[in-house]
């Protein structure tokens, strides 16, 4: 996308919502008039913020779930962490099972990272908390009347009013033990059924991590990056997660820093953040960590929101979040959010599912049984 575009897509008319510290009747407003240029877009929205917030929260919150026909495309493509969608309506079918289990649940914007124009599209990166009671029959069964709260990521690619692909990461497994079901039996049944249908945990030997018995690449790749923060972000990733330079942390990581991470784990200072980020490694320690997008806005409280979204490949050989190693071929789909102030991660949310993790680990165990 182009740069001068995007800048000039932001400048129309004022500036663009920011999520953080408004209540959601500032992010969906009555009367606003629109501050950017939205060719195509429904009249109610006045800025890319404002129609990502309100279009969920209509689908989401107020049950207005044919709204997907007019905000997605027909030939939608919707990827999860076990595999995808690929229709619009199959996204509202996707939509309409998820709210059968949970009526109660309301999903309130956390932030909203995003880059574009209406000419080139848009791209937006949603972190969503989402809470809620489990009080009907569902995809997680017999209700239990618990109470839950949980994060989700969504990063959308919008043109004219409709996204046309998306990326979700939903943090199952953060529901699954508040509910206090049993996790692993439910990664069991799900790749049974995966399984039925025809799907294979396809192991293909190496990452892209190592050519041979080369190093890892000393320099990382910059080429997705449009700032020089967003620059420096992946150059720090590549570094700690990549080159197993896990001492960068403390380096990069503001001593106050809060980590919000899966499970609805809430921790403080490098510390914490280095011991999660080797809990991670830990349990596939020939894993590759590769960056897919990236994009950041300056932030109204300081600093910038860089928003990452990317893939870690590897085998299932240490010992970590996991537990005992099954050697399975595992493939994590993950976003974070980060908040950078004058060169230190004060704020990291990342999100990533455990659910998807144990269902290809029962996966590759079935393939093994033939």
């Amino acid at each position: 996308m182009n740069d001068m575009a995007t800048a000039n897509g932001a400048a129309q008319g004022g500036a663009v919502l920011q999520v953080e510290r408004r209540d959601y009747t500032e992010l969906a407003p009555d009367n606003r008039p629109r501050v950017q240029s939205l060719r195509g877009f429904d009249d109610c929205y006045t800025d890319i913020v404002d129609y990502i917030v309100r279009c969920t929260h209509k689908i989401w919150d107020e049950r207005d779930i044919g709204l997907i026909y007019t905000h997605y495309t027909h030939n939608a493509v919707l990827y999860h962490t076990t595999g995808a969608l690929y229709s619009r309506e199959e996204v509202v079918h996707d939509t309409i099972q998820r709210l059968v289990s949970f009526p109660e649940r309301r999903g309130m914007a956390t932030q909203v990272i995003w880059r574009g124009n209406d000419v080139d599209g848009f791209y937006t990166s949603h972190l969503v908390t989402g809470v809620g009671r489990h009080t009907q029959y569902g995809h997680f069964g017999k209700p239990t009347g618990r109470m839950f709260s949980s994060r989700t990521v969504a990063d959308c690619m919008i043109l004219e009013n409709k996204i046309y692909r998306e990326w979700v990461v939903a943090d199952q497994m953060a529901i699954i033990q508040q509910l206090g079901l049993d996790g692993r039996a439910i990664a069991a049944a799900r790749a049974k059924d995966m399984f039925a249908r025809g799907v294979r945990n396809i192991d293909i030997g190496e990452n892209r991590r190592l050519l041979g018995q080369y190093p890892p690449e000393s320099e990382a790749d910059v080429s997705i990056a449009h700032t020089d923060t967003e620059a420096w972000l992946l150059t720090q990733l590549h570094h700690i997660f990549n080159k197993r330079m896990f001492g960068r942390i403390r380096d990069i990581y503001a001593p106050t820093c809060q980590w919000h991470g899966p499970l609805m784990k809430e921790f403080y200072g490098p510390a914490a953040v280095l011991h999660q980020t080797l809990g991670l490694v830990g349990s596939f320690p020939d894993c590759s960590f590769v960056p897919q997008h990236v994009c950041s806005n300056p932030c109204e409280e300081g600093g910038e929101k860089v928003a990452v979204r990317w893939i870690m490949e590897g085998h299932h050989t240490g010992h970590g979040i996991l537990g005992v190693p099954s050697g399975q071929r595992l493939f994590v789909l993950g976003m974070s959010h980060y908040h950078v102030i004058d060169g230190k991660i004060v704020d990291e949310w990342t999100v990533y599912d455990e659910l998807a993790l144990q269902t290809q680990m029962e996966l590759g165990a079935l393939g093994a049984q033939g």
